[in-house]
């Protein structure tokens, strides 16, 4: 008896309530109201962030080196399901194809989400799991973030504190700090600066 895969989608990465140092990366199911939030450390939320943002760091990170070497022996990741939950921890596994051949690999769920993104592969899960561990959330709370602006959640629950600093600084500077967080691979305020010129494109 197969179990049926549940559709999963990235909406946001917020700054962890109940953890310093950690964020909530929050999956939705597609066909649904349910949200999965599942928490992660700092470089696999910087690393999540900088692809689904399209920012191209100045060195490979791990998981752009774990896609560069799939491709180099012609290795494709087909899907990522988050296929336990035990203890409130989330096990997931990467579906690899070969050719014909098809392998599953055990993976943590946050380096299996960053390998998604740079896949461009769905994201599975199971109803025992949305039932045991997903949240409906009403819009408002999450910010209406849509699945095209996964950075604006991160000021959902960060307060002012990010924004504050760059409010005050011209576009063109803002665009030079972004650049300068990029060399220095500082995603987190590479994303925030983001936000704010996102912000004022939109306001004007």
């Amino acid at each position: 008896m197969s179990m049926k895969k549940i559709r999963l989608e990235i909406i946001g990465l917020s700054y962890s309530q109940t953890q310093s140092g950690a964020y909530a990366l929050v999956l939705a199911e597609v066909e649904g109201n349910r949200r999965l939030p599942i928490i992660i450390g700092s470089p696999e939320a910087q690393s999540i962030a900088i692809e689904l943002e399209k920012m191209t760091p100045t060195r490979p990170l791990t998981h752009d080196l774990f896609k560069s070497f799939a491709e180099a022996f012609t290795i494709e990741v087909k899907e990522v399901i988050i296929y336990n939950l035990v203890e409130g921890i989330f096990f997931a596994k990467l579906i690899c194809v070969k050719g014909e051949d098809e392998v599953e690999i055990d993976s943590r769920t946050s380096d299996a989400i960053a390998l998604a993104t740079r896949f461009d592969c769905p994201i599975y899960t199971y109803e025992f799991i949305l039932s045991s561990a997903g949240i409906i959330l009403e819009e408002t709370e999450m910010g209406e973030v849509g699945p095209a602006e996964p950075a604006e959640a991160e000021t959902v629950s960060s307060g002012e504190g990010g924004k504050k600093g760059f409010s005050a600084s011209s576009e063109e500077e803002l665009k030079e700090m972004l650049k300068d967080a990029i060399e220095k691979e500082d995603y987190e305020r590479a994303s925030k600066i983001r936000d704010e010129l996102n912000g004022r494109k939109k306001s004007n």
